[in-house]
């Protein structure tokens, strides 16, 4: 079953490499323009998820380092060198940093691909794309409008203007280290705000590079600071809880999302969230299957899997079932998997033991429940610990956990439906809504399916969609608020009416 499939085993040192990138690779934390320790010198290691080598260590800060980097972001945000910016000044400074991660393009991806396993064309792919937020943002920063409402009264005038709330808390996952940074703190930069980035313990040195570069583009001290930690759950209690951190923006699971939103009810805080998904794949009878393949390629095996867009649960109609499916499993099998620092790898590892853990978990659930597994199902340990094969898995029956949960690895679980009344109930048959994806070459289908689906995004006869210029987020548990687009700066603006009143004009 598995003689198609090619592997890469031979690997350069990450430790070695890491070093040759030392002009970027960072051992301290940011806070209030200065290179840190945490207290007491505590750190934390940085391994390389593919082979286990050490990588470097980082501080390990605690709350009372936290609240340092709080108060460090207040008073920039109230001084003269940033509030007082104009909006040309702001986007100015986000275009020199945009600038010098497009210099720095090979050094992060080899820092990225190093600490999270991602291959390396793969990590270039997500500089590029995070640092378009970085120029998008840097553009908005000037389009920040405010408004002249006629006023039902003739010696009045109603303004309205948007004006920044204050200090934002980032909390950002490990499969996206830079995008998910850039996303949120390009826009809160553009709007006028100070952040305090607490990145994820498993991919620490992409952040604290991705704010080296600030630092170098002229971004004042205190705007941008970065703690790191392995002791995530209290840093985030304080961001919920303290009066001087106005927003929260977190991409990572429903669970967390929600305990964040609940603890930060009491301030009343402006919280985006970007949580779980469980994503439909629909592949119709109208749909061309090689571009429902193409797609679900992409969607899928992007990351090993670990995107919180990929496609989940895969519903293939009845007519082009056999065709997809094999299609599919030539193309799987032909996946090169191996150490994201060989260009052509296609599938890197699980990014830790727990995620590989709940993958090979949810294989089991599903082949003890009857499901067929057509390919994979295994681990690779030849490869590496965290190597899972990609894996097909058919026939998998409503009770499995593949059905009912988000993976979040390389496993393609398929469901044969009907008709698109079948399909549609199906698919929004989940608490979570955050993108879904479906082919169809029936323009009356097309525009049918894409209303009811219950998700934030639809990607149409496309496995990828996320764009700067789109506005990203979900429905029902899958979060709230939007990122990217012209949507972005909304949580991290309030809006002020100033009726002016008693206005002579003759």
């Amino acid at each position: 079953m598995w003689r198609h499939l090619k592997t890469i085993t031979t690997r350069t040192s990450s430790f070695s490499r890491m070093r040759s990138l030392s002009a970027l690779v960072q051992s301290k934390a940011l806070v209030n323009g200065n290179w840190i320790d945490a207290s007491g010198s505590a750190t934390f290691e940085v391994r390389n998820p593919s082979s286990g080598e050490l990588i470097g260590h980082v501080p390990n800060m605690n709350v009372s380092d936290a609240q340092d980097a709080i108060n460090a972001a207040k008073q920039a945000y109230e001084s003269k060198e940033w509030r007082s910016l104009t909006a040309k000044d702001r986007s100015n400074l986000l275009k020199k940093w945009h600038k010098l991660i497009e210099q720095h393009t090979q050094e992060i991806a080899e820092i990225m691909t190093a600490e999270s396993g991602k291959p390396i064309n793969e990590s270039k792919g997500e500089v590029a794309y995070g640092n378009a937020f970085v120029e998008w943002f840097a553009e908005e920063a000037r389009r920040i409008y405010g408004e002249i409402i006629p006023s039902p009264v003739a010696n009045r005038e109603i303004i309205v203007m948007k004006q920044p709330i204050g200090v934002a808390a980032l909390i950002t996952p490990w499969n996206f280290p830079l995008a998910m940074i850039t996303r949120k703190a390009g826009a809160a930069l553009a709007a006028g705000c100070t952040v305090v980035v607490k990145p994820s313990e498993d991919t620490p040195l992409t952040a604290l590079a991705v704010a080296k570069l600030a630092e170098e583009a002229g971004i004042p001290g205190g705007v941008i600071n970065v703690v790191t930690t392995n002791k995530a759950a209290p840093i985030g209690d304080l961001f919920c809880k303290s009066p001087d951190v106005r927003g929260i923006s977190f991409t990572g699971s429903t669970e967390v999302g929600k305990l964040l939103f609940r603890n930060s009810a009491d301030g009343v805080k402006r919280v985006c969230l970007e949580l779980g998904g469980n994503a439909p794949f629909i592949v119709f009878d109208s749909a061309n299957v090689e571009k429902a393949v193409e797609g679900a390629m992409a969607s899928k095996f992007r990351n090993c899997g670990q995107t919180c867009v990929s496609a989940n649960r895969f519903f293939v109609q009845d007519g082009v079932y056999e065709k997809f499916v094999s299609q599919l499993k030539e193309r799987v099998e032909a996946l090169k998997i191996g150490d994201g620092q060989s260009s052509d790898v296609q599938i890197g590892p699980l990014i830790n033991q727990m995620q590989f853990k709940k993958v090979s978990g949810f294989v089991e659930d599903a082949r003890s429940k009857k499901a067929n597994v057509i390919t994979g199902g295994k681990p690779l340990p030849s490869i590496g610990p965290l190597f899972y094969a990609p894996t097909i898995i058919t026939d998998v029956p409503p009770t499995a956990q593949l059905y009912t949960e988000e993976v979040f690895g390389p496993v393609v679980s398929i469901i044969r439906f009907k008709d698109e009344p079948e399909a549609i109930q199906k698919a929004n048959d989940t608490r979570r809504g955050l993108a879904g994806y479906f082919y169809s070459e029936n323009l009356q289908q097309v525009f049918r399916v894409a209303k009811r689906l219950e998700v934030g995004m639809v990607g149409v006869n496309e496995g990828m969609i996320s764009a700067a210029e789109a506005p990203f987020g979900g429905v029902k548990e899958s979060g709230i608020g939007r990122e990217g687009s012209k949507h972005g700066i909304d949580d991290y603006v309030d809006i002020k009416y100033i009726c002016m009143g008693n206005l002579k004009y003759d």
